[in-house]
């Protein structure tokens, strides 16, 4: 068990260049699994999770070479379809590896996937998908899938998941005749890990829309592919350089249409953005004012599947608003634990008050004082870990592990660019 440790109230300003999504390079290391050439993976962020994916990858038989942010997977001889529980504990994306073991290589054994608790987590429109595919899946104390013949089919998702519809996608690419998927999620890393199909000989339609059009080929070969950057991190950094009302330029930030989601709400909470000869510039000396709608009403920031605000950021933007001038309304409509972590926030001093566990209002500027505070999920942690940022005074925050999962070297980045900020343990 690690922890950080903040001294408060330091403006973080640099320049700051993100990493490879993590939300994308987990499903890019499952659909290793649908070729027995090798699969190159570049700008691959060095993160908990990633670590997980590669060592339950290898308990497979898959071989993995590492170097530096370049990843090698060849799944030429595959030894098991039974995946590792303790490691499947560790990380939701191992059910990733059940469309792509159960399609190529006939079976999967999976244990029930872990990851953040931050509430009900359905695997139904997997299983429903993958049986409307030709894939049987049995239920107990661990899931069973075997491949009984593989066709295409229309499906349509009862919602619009994302790691449902890349399972469903890594499954279809391989099933005989054409599968269209309705209602599929269309955010830009599922747009990213369908590029990387298609490099590997996947004949795919409708990418970056909610209706998917496959056409099933017999073999995928190797390729290889530059994972996109992460815009949940590029959200977190541009909340803790605005929150501790420093200047930030955001080098190689992605796609900025993509990131018009994002800098939108923000633009609401009185933050604003420049794009700047490919770069993106957050100015210091913010207004940080609420952005009230028509006839004065109190506005609402809520999330939603792509292109709406990501529930992964929501927590973010919470502690944001508490350094804005105003009042705001959240309403995290995607998971309903998501909001609990608010209770942190409140011992800090912030004026928050929660109406149920999917809404809660929030009043700023207010002052947090450091304190000591648990991390409950990797979102969660780095918005506690920006609130300390912000904050008079000294702030632990604990259980840095699970920050790591999802955001790469955290503490000698934010250090980087100011940030009073070490690790112990």
């Amino acid at each position: 068990m690690s922890r950080f440790i903040i001294h408060g109230q330091r403006k973080l300003s640099g320049e700051y260049r993100p990493v490879g999504n993590k939300n994308a390079v987990l499903p890019m290391l499952a659909a290793a699994l649908l070729t027995d050439e090798p699969v190159t993976l570049r700008n691959v962020p060095d993160i908990r999770d990633v670590e997980v994916m590669l060592a339950l990858l290898e308990g497979l038989g898959v071989e993995v070479a590492r170097e530096g942010d370049r990843v090698t997977l060849r799944a030429g001889s595959i030894r098991r379809r039974r995946l590792d529980p303790d490691l499947c504990r560790r990380v939701r994306a191992s059910i990733l590896l059940a469309a792509p073991l159960a399609a190529r290589h006939g079976s999967c054994v999976l244990p029930p996937p872990g990851g953040d608790i931050i509430g009900r987590r359905r695997l139904d429109t997997h299983f429903n998908g993958l049986r409307a595919l030709g894939i049987a899946v049995e239920g107990g104390a661990h899931y069973t899938l075997r491949r009984r013949q593989l066709r295409g089919a229309d499906f349509l998702l009862d919602e619009a998941s994302v790691t449902a519809t890349e399972n469903l996608l890594m499954a279809a690419v391989l099933a005989e005749g054409e599968t269209t998927l309705f209602n599929a999620a269309c955010e830009p890393h599922v747009t990213d890990l369908g590029a990387l199909l298609v490099r590997m000989g996947a004949r795919i339609e409708g990418l970056g829309t909610n209706c998917l059009r496959i056409q099933g080929v017999k073999t995928l070969h190797g390729a290889e592919h530059a994972v996109g950057p992460d815009l949940i991190e590029v959200g977190s950094f541009l909340a803790a350089a605005a929150a501790t009302r420093g200047e930030l330029r955001i080098t190689a930030p992605g796609n900025l249409r993509d990131l018009a989601v994002i800098l939108r709400v923000f633009a609401r909470l009185g933050v604003e953005t420049i794009a700047e000869a490919g770069d993106l510039l957050l100015p210091a000396r913010q207004k940080r004012r609420v952005q009230r709608d028509l006839g004065r009403a109190i506005p609402k920031i809520e999330d939603g599947p792509w292109p709406q605000f990501p529930s992964d950021l929501m927590s973010v933007a919470i502690v944001l608003a508490t350094q804005a001038k105003g009042t705001v309304l959240f309403f995290e409509k995607m998971f309903e634990s998501r909001m609990y972590f608010v209770d942190r926030l409140i011992e800090m001093g912030a004026d928050i008050i929660p109406c149920d566990p999917h809404r809660v209002v929030v009043s700023g500027p207010c002052r947090l004082h450091g304190t000591r505070l648990a991390t409950p999920d990797i979102r969660a942690g780095m918005s506690l870990l920006i609130a300390a940022l912000c904050a008079k005074g000294r702030g632990v925050v604990d259980q840095a592990e699970v920050i790591d999962r999802g955001y790469e070297r955290i503490d000698e980045r934010l250090r980087a660019l100011g940030a009073d900020i070490v690790r112990e343990g």
